[in-house]
């Protein structure tokens, strides 16, 4: 019997994004249909893992601008809607599901997408995982400005 990993996901009006949360990750299969249905199967650790969403609409199908990246610690999806718009939720059926997330560091509210960074399927993490700034010093500790000198003293 397979597992299922965890999924995160988050949207904007044209697109969704979901990241699965599975750490070496051999043989992986992804099948996006347009009428919404998403499948995954993958193994690690010599585990198999699987999970099919009936996502909320339609989607347009691989290729076109649907886009996934393949990480050493999970695997992100860039999936176009076919019309724009907000989904009320992710999924068809309105029952939780206790393996998927809220992926609060891609969220943005409705209201708030024109103010939000231009989404580039760049952004399917080009640095680290998780929004941090990669500036750091030699101790490890972020950079912070020199309070005092902003100051004027």
């Amino acid at each position: 019997m397979s597992r299922q990993p965890e999924v995160l996901w988050a949207q904007r009006s044209e697109k969704i994004y979901l990241t699965i949360s599975l750490p070496d990750a051999k043989d992986v299969v992804l099948k996006i249909e347009p009428q919404g249905l998403f499948s995954f199967s993958a193994v690690a650790h010599g585990e198999p893992f699987s999970f099919t969403l009936e996502l909320f609409d339609s989607v347009l199908p691989e290729g076109s601008k649907t886009k996934t990246k393949m990480g050493l610690r999970n695997i992100i999806c860039s999936i176009q809607k076919e019309k724009k718009g907000w989904w009320k939720r992710l999924l068809k059926s309105e029952e939780k599901h206790p393996h998927i997330k809220v992926d609060w560091n891609k969220w943005c509210d409705e209201d708030e997408e024109s103010e939000a960074p231009v989404d580039s399927d760049d952004d399917l993490d080009e640095g680290n995982d998780r929004g941090e700034s990669d500036e750091e010093d030699n101790d490890g500790m972020l950079y912070l400005p020199d309070l005092e000198k902003l100051r004027g003293k």
